[in-house]
């Protein structure tokens, strides 16, 4: 019986200077990163320490548009970091390891499977084998309903070009495919009332469309010196567990073309004892995911947000010990519940969370302010100047990476918010950007002084 797994995310994890304070407390930061940054550097890639230290790198779109292979080294060194922080500085001991779609090369390395370089060399090998073989141009769509919805929509409109790329949880599904039938089942969702989101992917990820790129993949991979896993890996793609060299070579060979079936593997693993889930990554995508799935489950996201080394050990405070600390905590969730309108943990950016200066805001500001009607108001305000569906503006939706709103305009709305409140922001200023959900924002919004307190001034972009 195991009681605590820990979750690898995919592409939607990422965040500019994610481990930036945490560097700055936690010497084994720095020392990982500079052992991965020189890895990088012998396979051809960047150092991605650049990404992780200096909050001002480039947004999870713009990578995903212009430097993918920089992402994915950058996701690769964040999540082994930070396992290595949790397993080897806090004695977290998991159970078992669960990666989602990209995640599950993280999770690969975590487990021993592949060494740290050769994990990055897997990582490597997968960009490479698209270079190779590009695939057809597909893309991906959100639903915001379950699996087998999705298979009853796609069965009625008769899109069989079109098929299941991840079941997120009982009601988030993906799917993807060539562009004209995907398009046609996104304005058929549409049209019906479902929520259906198109990702910013310029293939169709999990699809058979990929099996060039995958094959090439597994070749690649095969070169790859492996070694005897060290904890217990359950991979949601292949629907099992992996104890041997020929099921890791399963694994790459399946990683492209077959769905992830998140939501499955993670009633399995509560079935089995898991209780404890803990997201090795930045944000909170995975554990947001689990919450909606077995409601009632202790998750905890270490790297919601920018933190530093105490609050990572606040969020994790009695975890090790078996009992995880519930909702009100920083980055720990009772059964935080997600939405239609994120996408996969490999594709999609998720929401995000501001850096450790933010305010959580889930308890109530000095203020006294009620942080779910704070939200509420915030929610409609950028609604109505946006020109967006309130229901797009979910509490963690990333205002600029997922809603493409810039520094300027989030500067002029959260102003607005402030003078409806009477409210002043403080002497010193404040980065928005840095701010960059409605959650995270009625928690700033809740700590600023009255309008006319000595000091106030405005914000920075």
């Amino acid at each position: 019986m195991t009681d605590c797994a820990v979750l690898f995310p995919g592409q939607g994890a990422y965040l500019p200077g994610a481990l930036a304070p945490l560097a700055e407390d936690e010497p084994l930061v720095r020392e990982t990163l500079g052992t991965l940054d020189a890895a990088a550097v012998r396979l051809g890639r960047a150092a991605p320490s650049r990404l992780l230290l200096d909050e001002r790198a480039p947004s999870l779109a713009d990578l995903v548009a212009t430097a993918p292979a920089d992402l994915h080294t950058a996701l690769f060194a964040a999540e082994l970091t930070l396992f290595r922080l949790l397993t080897e500085r806090h004695g977290l001991r998991p159970g078992v390891l669960l990666g989602h779609s990209f995640g599950e090369l993280v999770a690969l390395t975590a487990a021993g499977a592949y060494g740290p370089e050769e994990g990055l060399a897997l990582v490597a090998a997968r960009d490479d084998a698209f270079a190779a073989r590009p695939p057809e141009p597909g893309g991906m769509v959100a639903l915001g309903i379950s699996a087998a919805r999705t298979a009853g929509l796609l069965n009625g409109l008769g899109e069989w070009e079109v098929t299941l790329a991840a079941d997120n949880g009982p009601r988030q599904c993906v799917v993807s495919g060539p562009a004209e039938p995907l398009e046609r089942v996104r304005a058929a969702a549409e049209t019906l009332g479902l929520g259906a989101t198109r990702l910013r992917v310029p293939y169709a990820f999990h699809h058979r469309s990929l099996a060039a790129v995958a094959d090439d993949f597994a070749h690649r991979a095969a070169a790859l010196r492996t070694g005897p896993v060290r904890h217990v890996l359950h991979s949601a793609i292949l629907g099992r567990r992996l104890e041997d060299a020929d099921a890791v070579a399963d694994l790459v060979a399946a990683h492209l073309v077959r769905p992830t079936r998140f939501t499955d593997t993670v009633r399995e693993l509560h079935a089995d004892g898991v209780d404890v889930f803990v997201e090795c990554g930045p944000r909170g995508v995975l554990s947001d995911l689990v919450a909606a799935t077995v409601p009632g489950v202790r998750v905890v996201a270490p790297l919601r947000r920018r933190a530093g080394g105490r609050e990572v050990a606040d969020a994790l405070d009695g975890v090790a010990g078996g009992a995880a600390r519930t909702a009100g905590t920083f980055g720990a969730s009772g059964g935080t519940g997600t939405t239609g309108t994120t996408g996969p943990g490999d594709p999609e950016p998720d929401g995000s969370a501001p850096d450790d200066s933010a305010p959580d805001a889930a308890s109530s500001g000095p203020g006294g302010l009620d942080p779910e009607e704070v939200v509420a108001t915030l929610r409609a305000l950028y609604a109505d100047a946006l020109g967006y569906p309130p229901e797009v503006l979910t509490r963690d939706a990333d205002l600029e990476a997922d809603l493409g709103v810039d520094s300027i305009k989030q500067t002029e709305l959260f102003a607005r918010a402030v003078t409806r409140y009477g409210r002043a922001l403080p002497a010193e200023g404040a980065r928005l950007t840095s701010y960059t959900t409605l959650d995270a924002l009625a928690g700033l919004l809740s700590t600023l002084p009255a309008a006319g307190t000595a000091g106030a001034a405005g914000a920075t972009a």
